[in-house]
Formats: structure tokens, sequence, C-alpha cells
């Protein structure tokens, strides 16, 4: 049993807190807050405990002296002031060295310090990456308390998410227990029927995921890049359509088709539109698709199809979307799928990333049982009930 924030004394120490603020940022804007606002209990906890706050996160890939203009995390330092109502929140340039040393030398408890992007240290050498041990104990040497509150990167085992742990008392914040808690009450260990809907673009991503869920589940919808391949794999063709180019991939769908193919569902109708011609938009019957043609949405067949799964079950785990829905020519299929999903009166679980997204730019952002904050941790959770960043994480009592 790892440790939790409320059995660790923090009380007027030094708190380094990992977040993911991995965020959509345009003109120093922020798009998406849903993940800064996630750990707001964390803070106003440690605030309430007296402690000076030093947060990190990563924001984007960082490969070059370029990509540091565009990644830095001074507009969430920025909106974290005015979002938090409090001008004690403060931005360091740096997040190595003397100058970060001082900054915080300089702090009074309740001061909130966001260090700059933990990826800058990628550059030239990955050293965050690569978990160094000279960083990740740069790092730890900050503070008296490591809070691990980054779920969406836990699945990596970098210096800001595993390598701190090693060198100071560490444990997880309540955002951390509260994703995992969830994951493992309702998706893990479900109350059935049990309904996984899986989108999106690859199959090759989720092979694992649709492995582990495949023995646990009732029924497995599929939509998008992942309907795309299962079709081809039992001979359809689908045309242009986004498919894997995995020969391996295809083979282990085929054999899992057949094996589970009481709880697989496919689609038995698409909207589709042409290599030739983007604004071109018709309906097909699965087995009407032309060489020249990109399936991009499910259709009304496929959407009856899918509902009687929907209205019997008990939990749904959604992962990923069903078609390309940010074209509204093809939002159709999600829309309706979202709706019923919101009719079902089942427990749902949104596994984060493109699903997350969908659900909050269409309007359902607080229509469901619970949004998770990861996207490709919430998918390693559910297929190895295992993160690497917890394994450094202090034990506590049982």
């Amino acid at each position: 049993m790892k440790k939790c924030l409320q059995d660790v004394n923090v009380k007027n120490k030094k708190v380094l807190v990992r977040v993911d603020f991995n965020v959509p940022i345009a003109n120093g804007k922020i798009l998406d807050d849903t993940k800064i606002k996630a750990v707001f209990d964390t803070f106003y906890y440690l605030l309430q405990e007296n402690c000076k706050i030093i947060l990190i996160s990563h924001l984007g890939k960082v490969r070059s002296q370029a990509d540091k203009k565009k990644y830095s995390l001074e507009p969430v330092a920025n909106y974290l002031k005015e979002q938090l109502n409090r001008e004690e929140v403060y931005f360091s340039k740096e997040n190595y060295g003397i100058e970060v040393l001082n900054r915080i030398n300089e702090m009074l408890p309740r001061d909130i310090l966001v260090l700059e992007n933990t990826r800058f240290m990628d550059v030239p050498n990955k050293l965050e990456s690569n978990c160094d041990a000279q960083l990740a104990e740069f790092w730890a040497s900050l503070c008296d308390v490591f809070v691990n509150e980054a779920f969406g990167a836990s699945h990596r085992k970098h210096a800001s998410t595993y390598g701190i742990a090693l060198y100071v008392p560490s444990c997880l914040g309540f955002l951390m227990q509260k994703e995992i808690g969830m994951l493992n009450r309702l998706v893990i260990h479900p109350v059935h029927p049990f309904t996984v809907i899986m989108g999106g673009a690859k199959l090759d991503d989720k092979m694992a995921l649709i492995e582990s869920l495949l023995p646990k589940c009732d029924y497995i919808l599929c939509g998008g890049g992942i309907a795309n391949t299962c079709l081809k794999a039992l001979g359809f063709s689908v045309g242009e359509s986004l498919v894997s180019d995995s020969e391996e991939t295809i083979e282990k769908i085929k054999k899992l088709l057949f094996q589970y193919k009481e709880k697989f569902m496919l689609p038995l109708d698409a909207i589709v539109s042409s290599t030739y011609d983007y604004n071109f938009v018709q309906y097909k019957l699965i087995n009407k698709i032309q060489d020249n043609e990109m399936i991009l949405d499910i259709g009304t067949k496929t959407l009856q199809k899918y509902s009687t799964a929907i209205m019997n079950s008990k939990t749904i785990f959604l992962n990923g979307t069903v078609g390309a829905y940010e074209n509204e020519k093809f939002a159709n299929g999600t829309k309706e799928l979202l709706s019923m999903l919101k009719k079902s009166g089942a427990v749902v679980v949104v596994g984060g990333g493109d699903a997350a997204s969908s659900v909050k730019n269409l309007g359902y952002g607080n229509a469901f049982t619970y949004i998770s904050t990861g996207g490709g941790a919430t998918l390693t959770y559910i297929s190895s009930e295992n993160l690497v960043a917890l394994e450094s994480i202090s034990e506590g009592a049982d």
C-alpha cells in the first residue's frame, strides 16, 4: 500500500508536487483547464498546511531549442495565479541549478512556485526522459516531501515521475488516489453487464488493453481505425480507411475476433468520404466500401445494433471516438453514442485522451460517472494494473 498525502506530515514543509499540466495552449491562453483544476484539492490542502509548494510538470514534446519557445509553462503559472486568486504564485524560468535553489530559499509559507517545463532538460541529452539520477536527486533536494499528482504521466519512467521518489519521502496526491480508486472499482472490477466501447485511430496502441478487457467484458463495440482494422482482418474491403499496417496486429485481432465472437460488435454501415474529394459524403453498407473511399463515421444501423448492448449494461468504459467527430459531417455517430450513454443509466467511465475531449467538446462534460485525466496512463493501468511511477513511491501501512 503506497503512502497517501493525508497520511504524511507536511505541515510547514517544502512540498514538491509533480503535476500533469500538459494542456493545450494557444497565444498564451489555456484552451482546456481540466487537468489543472483536477489538482486544486491538493493545492488547497497544502495551503491549509502552511506548506511551501513547488510545482513541476512537462508540456509538449521538446526536441530542440526552438521547441522551448513553444512549450514554456509560464502561461500555466499565470493561469494558476488567476484561478487560485493568489498573488503568491510565482514562475521560475529555470528548473535546475543555483537560481532555482535561491528562489526556493526565498519562498514563504503558502507561496507557490512553478518551475519551467521538465522536458527542457531533454535538450540535448534526454536527462528527464531517461530518468537521469543526478537530475532526479537535484529535484528531490528541493523539498521535504514529494507528491505524485501526475496520473497522466505516471506510465513513464522519467526523472520527475519515478526518479525523485527514490531520494525523498513520497506519497500519492488526492487526484492520483481518485484515479486509481475509480479505475479499480469501476473498470477492473466492474458490475456486469460490462460493455467496452473501443474507438480511435490505431489498434496497435490498444491491443494490450483489448486483450486485458476481453475476458472481463460482456461486449466490446468497435469504431474508428480499430473497427476498420477488425473489418480488414475479416476480409472486408475498407478502401483507403485508416487501418493498422502491421500484419502481426491483423493476425492477432483476427484470432481474438473468432475466439470472442460473441462479445465483439463491428459496424454494419458507415459514413464515407472520398480520397479525391473530402466534401464527398455518402452513406454505405459496410460491404459496399469502394477502393477510393474512407470510413469516417458509423451509420444508423450500427448505432441501433450498439444500443442493444448499451441499454443492457450496468458499467460502460468509453475509450476513443467512433468517427472523425471534429468535422461536423462525421460527428453524428459520436454524438448519438454519447446521447445513448447518458440515457443508459449505467456507470460510465471515460478513459481520457480523445474520448474525454469529445465528451467535453460535444457538451457531455457533466453527464457521466467519471472522466479520467489520463490517456496512455489510463490504458496502461487497466491493462497491467500498474504504473511504473508508483513503484518508487514510499510504502505505507496496510
